[in-house]
């Protein structure tokens, strides 16, 4: 697939999204949206792919809106900005609901939207001078869609300080309130994600998959419901009874690699587990 706003490189089993609009800080419009929404789609069919990284060219990772794209939405209706509004949801469930890992490689500004981006993936790794936001009520907007993905990342407590104040959040702060993982010197970005990209990709690719729904689940529930407590007890029967898991024990036995990490195979999909579905301007970039 070609792509304007997107570059693909692929490195064992790791495929890296890099978005491609240095110019504006990877600032996303409709194409890029559209674009983000095709290439995670297109990538959960790929056998040889096991983990996802999110990237973006130039000096930020992603500065939330473009503006030229919020100047055209202002003189939209409101049927227009709803389907606008919605094909950003359905880009940023197309990433956190991706049954591959994906991991956020986070340099520069990841301010509104590119916040969003950083709450959606499965692990978010960013650089000591990286810097969030959430700008929105500063240009009289909220952040609506990305922020059942903020909240869950960051907590609700958290969230009802910075939807409301709007500040720059720093990297160390990041860390601290759990929007980022881990903080890496710049030099050591690249190294460090592909070394955690190198360890998702060991897993089995249909476990993986079920690790992502049972989180779904987890979610959801709590200790003290019966019926989670009943459905994860299923899921790990069904799972033990499975060829992938099979195979996996008995690698393990014989002392030598799964056939998923010999032959690079995939196995199919599984059917996921019932559970309730569960963004975006920038601020000020410095250039």
């Amino acid at each position: 697939m070609s792509y304007s706003t997107l570059e693909i490189e692929h490195s064992g089993k790791t495929a890296t999204i890099w978005m491609n609009r240095p110019d504006v800080h990877n600032a996303m419009n409709e194409t890029l949206i559209a674009e983000l929404t095709a290439a995670f789609t297109h990538l959960q069919l790929q056998a040889d792919c096991r983990a996802i990284v999110l990237a973006g060219r130039g000096k930020s990772f992603s500065a939330g809106a473009d503006l030229d794209w919020m100047r055209r939405a202002a003189g939209y209706g409101e049927e227009q900005n709803l389907a606008d509004a919605q094909r950003l949801a359905a880009m940023l469930k197309s990433i956190y609901r991706s049954k591959k890992p994906v991991i956020a490689r986070i340099h520069g500004a990841a301010l509104a939207g590119g916040t969003g981006l950083a709450a959606v993936c499965d692990v978010a790794i960013a650089t000591e001078a990286a810097k969030f936001g959430l700008t929105e009520v500063r240009l009289g907007l909220v952040p609506a869609t990305i922020g059942p993905y903020v909240a869950d990342a960051i907590g609700w407590r958290q969230a009802r300080r910075y939807f409301l104040s709007a500040e720059r959040i720093d990297a160390a702060t990041a860390l601290r309130i759990g929007l980022v993982h881990e903080l890496v010197p710049a030099e050591a970005l690249d190294a460090r994600v592909a070394d955690i990209a190198e360890a998702m990709a060991q897993g089995a690719p249909q476990a993986l998959s079920s690790a992502k729904d049972l989180l779904a689940m987890l979610r959801e529930g709590s200790p003290w419901d019966d019926q989670l407590l009943e459905d994860t007890a299923g899921q790990i029967a069904s799972v033990r009874a499975g060829a992938e898991a099979r195979e996996g024990l008995a690698a393990f036995f014989e002392k030598r690699a799964p056939n998923w990490l010999e032959a690079g195979l995939d196995a199919p999909s599984p059917q996921p587990l019932s559970h309730k579905g569960r963004g975006a301007l920038s601020g000020d970039v410095d250039k």
